[in-house]
């Protein structure tokens, strides 16, 4: 049976790679040469006789994405409606369109998925090893890339999840629903004053994207240092420093954890520090520099906006026995001013509820009012109103203005 010629292209590029120890990673262009040289020469030895001679533009576009792509899985990666792909097995890939998982039909040997996972992680600077199974890496694209690997998987896994870098403000995500013109306007002016806002819901539901467009919206000369465990964050910001971890060597040495990260942001002078996800200790190295008087922000997994600020007041207990809760929760009531909460629902994403901490933690429990709320189906103003508003009044805003608007 005769090999198809993306696949014979694609063996003899490797085969040339290999012994003229080329670097596909370091230079896209050496791929797109070889493919061409590659085909021109299946062509000529049809012509002679002496091959299948068939090497079409879609044989040179399937051997340059098994070679620097994603192979058979590069439709689907192409799409612009798909926002996650992942594998599971050989017969198991799976793609996401608006939040709804659907089985691709695509099938891909064990050989090929080790193949895909190692050339991408290559390309980060990333590893996964029997000693280190996972690995969390960005994409020279921005998407973000998770890896599972055998003795804790029965199959090389991994995700893909994309980041659509066309949301970039609040008014795109006006546009798409996610959110009212009265609520985008309120955020606004909440960012611009510097109160510290934290994005909480469940995998999946916008987070990032919302983290995203609401620091896009602060001040034009502000300075700010965010701080991931892999680089997901694309921010709309002139002065921008982004900070990434790092696992640990071969040795066990060289890892550098989000809490070390948080402690050098604060040595480079932002105005406004930024946690991409909080989910362990490092909240309570945010909390000391939100509790210091220095305006941030971060996402957070939980399925409520109260349930956010419970959270966010357990997880510093994780840096040691000698924390107390008597500091935590009172620190997260005064430091934290708003909650935004996200859903996805039916394929949609939007925010369903804006809360507002009043500072007050009585009996151990934070005070929060309810500033929007989704009524039916839409996002609308409650009524209430912030209780501290010194930041605002500062910043010379009323966010009665807007609220008062968004009733009407």
């Amino acid at each position: 049976m005769l090999e198809p010629p993306d696949a014979l292209i694609a063996a003899r590029v490797r085969e040339r790679v290999a012994a003229e120890r080329l670097d596909l990673g370091v230079d896209p262009t050496i791929a797109d040469r070889l493919v061409r040289e590659e085909s021109r020469r299946l062509v000529e030895a049809g012509v002679a006789g002496v091959g299948p001679g068939i090497a079409d533009e879609a044989a040179g576009r399937a051997a340059i994405a098994a070679l620097t792509g994603l192979g058979p899985l590069q439709p689907w990666y192409d799409d612009p409606e798909v926002e996650e792909l992942w594998i599971n097995g050989p017969d198991a890939v799976f793609a996401a369109r608006g939040g709804i998982p659907i089985a691709t039909g695509v099938r891909i040997s064990a050989e090929q998925i080790r193949d895909l996972i190692e050339r991408l992680l290559q390309r980060t600077g990333r590893r996964v090893d029997l000693s280190s199974p996972f690995a969390d890496a960005s994409l020279p694209d921005g998407s973000r890339l998770h890896v599972a690997i055998p003795e804790v998987t029965r199959a090389w896994t991994c995700n893909i999840r994309k980041f659509d870098r066309g949301i970039r403000d609040l008014s795109t995500l006006v546009a798409l629903g996610s959110l009212t013109v009265a609520a985008a306007e309120f955020l606004r002016m909440a960012v611009l004053a510097g109160c510290t806002v934290i994005v909480s819901g469940a995998t999946q539901t916008g987070k990032t994207t919302m983290l995203g467009a609401l620091l896009s919206a602060g001040r034009a000369g502000e300075r700010v240092v965010s701080v991931e465990e892999t680089f997901e964050l694309d921010l709309g910001v002139r002065d921008w420093v982004a900070l990434q971890g790092r696992q640990a060597g071969l040795e066990g040495s060289g890892e550098i954890t989000l809490r070390r990260l948080v402690k050098e942001a604060l040595r480079m002078r932002p105005d406004r520090i930024v946690v991409g996800e909080v989910r362990d200790a490092e909240a309570l190295d945010l909390l000391i520099a939100l509790n210091a008087g220095l305006p941030g922000a971060s996402s957070i997994h939980a399925n409520s906006a109260r349930e956010a600020l419970a959270k966010l007041c357990t997880l510093p207990l994780l840096a040691g026995r000698n924390i107390d809760a008597g500091f935590i929760v009172p620190a997260v009531a005064s430091s934290v001013d708003l909650v935004v909460q996200c859903e996805l629902r039916r394929g949609r994403r939007r925010v369903v509820e804006i809360l507002a901490p009043t500072g007050a933690a009585p009996a151990g429990v934070i005070e929060a009012s309810p500033i929007f709320r989704l009524d039916g189906d839409r996002l609308a103003p409650t009524g209430g109103h912030p209780a501290r508003t010194a930041k605002f009044v500062a910043a010379g805003f009323d966010p009665a203005i807007v609220l008062a608007r968004g009733a009407g």
